[in-house]
C-alpha cells in the first residue's frame, strides 16, 4: 500500500501562520491582504440566495419603493452628517409591512377605458372597473391543508390544483354598454366584480 502522508501548511487566518507570516515578512512595510475562510463564503452565498428569493416574490413596484426607500434614507443620513446608513428598519415598521402585505380580500375600483380592458374593442370611452384584491390565509380550511400535503408528497403530479383559497368575484355587477371607436354599441356582461370572498 502507499503511504499517502502529507503535510498540512495551517489556514492563512490560523495564529500561527499570522505570526511566522509578520516575523518573516516583518521587512516589508505593507500588511497581507487579509484572506477570507472558505466558511464564511459559503455564509455569504446563503444569505445571497436568501435575499435573492425574497426579492423575487416583490412586485417590480414594491422593488422601486424600496430602493427609493433606501436612496432616501442614505441622502438623510448624508445630510445630518451621519457616517452610517441603518440598513434595517426597526421592528414596527417590518410589522406595518407585513400587515400590508397580507392584506384581507376586497373590492377595489379603477378607472379604465374600454380599450385597456383587453377584450379588443376601440373605445375612448371610461368604466368603473371592480376586481377583487387580497389574501385569504384566514379562510384556509382542512381541504387547502390536505391537498397542500398531497402535492408536496406527490400524489397529485398531473391536475392542475390550487392549495390554496383564491379572493375572487362572488357576484358580478350590471352589465356595461359602450359605443366604440366605429360607432359600433356593444354590451359587456360579468365584467366587474361587485362582490368579493375566498374561493
Amino acid at each position: 500500500m502507499l503511504n499517502r502522508s502529507r503535510k498540512y501548511s495551517p489556514l492563512p487566518s490560523s495564529p500561527s501562520f499570522s505570526r511566522a507570516s509578520s516575523s518573516s515578512s516583518s521587512s516589508s512595510s505593507l500588511p497581507a491582504a487579509p484572506r477570507r475562510s472558505p466558511r464564511a463564503l459559503q455564509r455569504h452565498s446563503s444569505l445571497l440566495s436568501k435575499y435573492s428569493s425574497l426579492l423575487e416574490s416583490y412586485t417590480e413596484g414594491e422593488i422601486r419603493q424600496l430602493i427609493s426607500a433606501l436612496v432616501e434614507r442614505y441622502s438623510q443620513a448624508m445630510n445630518s452628517g451621519g457616517h452610517e446608513l441603518p440598513l434595517f428598519p426597526r421592528g414596527g415598521s417590518r410589522r406595518k409591512r407585513a400587515r400590508a402585505r397580507h392584506k384581507p380580500c376586497a373590492l377595489k375600483e379603477l378607472e379604465v377605458s374600454v380599450s385597456e380592458l383587453g377584450l379588443g374593442y376601440e373605445s375612448d370611452e371610461t368604466v368603473l372597473f371592480r376586481y377583487c384584491s387580497g389574501t385569504c390565509e384566514a379562510a384556509v380550511r382542512s381541504y387547502d391543508l390536505s391537498l397542500k400535503s398531497m402535492r408536496s408528497k406527490r400524489k397529485i403530479k398531473k391536475e392542475k390544483v390550487r392549495a390554496r383559497p383564491c379572493c375572487r368575484p362572488l357576484a358580478y355587477d350590471d352589465d356595461v354598454s359602450f359605443l366604440d371607436a366605429y360607432n359600433r354599441y356593444y354590451t359587456v356582461n360579468e365584467l366587474s366584480a361587485k362582490e368579493c370572498g375566498c374561493v
